[in-house]
């Protein structure tokens, strides 16, 4: 008997220490603001006219515009590679406007090369206003446009409105009425009952109400655009929401699709290896109670009846391109599907501005 109880305690313990692990594991995933950066810092090795020379790594190597940061608040804005080597990275250095880069500061890559609001970061005047969400009041920015189909923009989960900053200025030129909004979670808005992020499966509902806020006030129809797992509640908006017979496009930037996957990733990306990355990603699903069928059903394009730009790197550390792809055959009738190669998750844009930009123009036109 006293052998029984001994490896029922001890199997007790074992249960309990793989699900303390496997909470860990899901950490950044439930809880986004926690996510820590996938690096350290990387530091000024030189500085000269309109360069910056790094130390050589992955990140400083990263194609496209990137905004550094360092202690203090500092950030600077710089652009391609203009040479490399074994010693160091060197890069056109496009501007530094907070703070002062010198040899030796530590820095690190982010892709928030705009800061502030629409008007502080690129001149556009816009209106704050708020959408009536199930649980509170949620902060939007309005940039105004003579369209009659409004562009609502959902941010991904750890990022902020500024995600959003980039691609303002084609819809300005476009004149399409701009809705940069906030959901359960986010400073300044309700938090979310259990204070954990669900993948899209509530927050879609706050994303309706964004939608409901744009028909209240004049839009005919929107298009509906989102990161990460902003694009998930994009996705899961069109499908369930009661005016989705309003949504006239989706654009979904790295969504993510397939969520054990992710999950996943994610844990390796946080430094979990193995069978501690499997568990973490089943305790996110755990925690979260996500309906992993409806989910799949939803990101497989089941209920898609409008012409969707999917935006993916073959590159991203956490939603994998095969989703995409799986998603784009599925669908082929409304899914376009561009890659980014060499972007990171969510930093398409940062990869290859132009590119992007003319892209979404192109793309848009036609829908105006």
């Amino acid at each position: 008997m006293r052998w029984g109880t001994a490896a029922v305690v001890a199997a007790a313990a074992v249960g309990a220490a793989v699900l303390v692990v496997g909470r860990k594991a899901s950490e950044r995933m439930v809880r986004p603001e926690t996510a820590a950066p996938e690096s350290g810092p990387l530091v000024v090795q030189r500085l000269a006219a309109g360069r910056v020379t790094f130390t050589r790594r992955p990140e400083s190597l990263r194609p496209g515009r990137w905004a550094v940061e360092w202690e203090g608040g500092g950030h600077a804005v710089v652009e391609e590679v203009l040479h490399s080597d074994a010693q160091g990275v060197t890069r056109r250095l496009v501007r530094a406007d907070r703070g002062t880069l010198a040899p030796g500061t530590e820095v690190r890559f982010t892709p928030r090369v705009l800061l502030g609001d629409p008007t502080t970061a690129l001149g556009l005047p816009f209106t704050g206003t708020t959408a009536e969400g199930e649980l509170g009041d949620l902060p939007a920015w309005y940039v105004d446009g003579k369209r009659g189909t409004w562009v609502i923009l959902v941010h991904g989960p750890g990022a902020d409105r500024q995600q959003t900053l980039p691609v303002l200025p084609v819809l300005d030129r476009l004149s399409m009425p701009a809705l940069a909004v906030t959901y359960r979670g986010d400073e300044g808005a309700p938090a979310s009952p259990d204070g954990l992020s669900h993948f899209g499966e509530t927050e879609w509902r706050d994303v309706e109400s964004a939608i409901r806020l744009a028909l209240d006030n004049g839009a005919g129809k929107v298009i509906l655009y989102g990161w990460s797992v902003g694009a998930t509640m994009v996705l899961q908006a069109a499908a369930r929401s009661a005016w989705s017979h309003a949504v006239r496009g989706l654009i979904l930037d790295s969504p993510v699709l397939d969520l054990q996957a992710s999950a996943r990733r994610d844990a390796r990306r946080a430094g979990w290896s193995g069978a501690v990355a499997e568990l973490g990603a089943l305790a996110a699903q755990g925690r979260t109670g996500v309906d992993l069928a409806d989910f799949a059903r939803i990101a497989e394009g089941a209920d898609l009846h409008v012409p969707t730009l999917l935006l993916q790197s073959p590159d991203d550390p956490i939603a994998p391109l095969r989703a995409a792809e799986h998603l784009a055959h599925a669908r082929h009738d409304v899914v376009s599907l561009q890659a980014f190669p060499g972007a990171d998750h969510a930093a398409l844009w940062n990869s290859a501005p132009e590119r992007y930009t003319e892209l979404l123009r192109r793309w848009l036109t036609p829908l105006l």
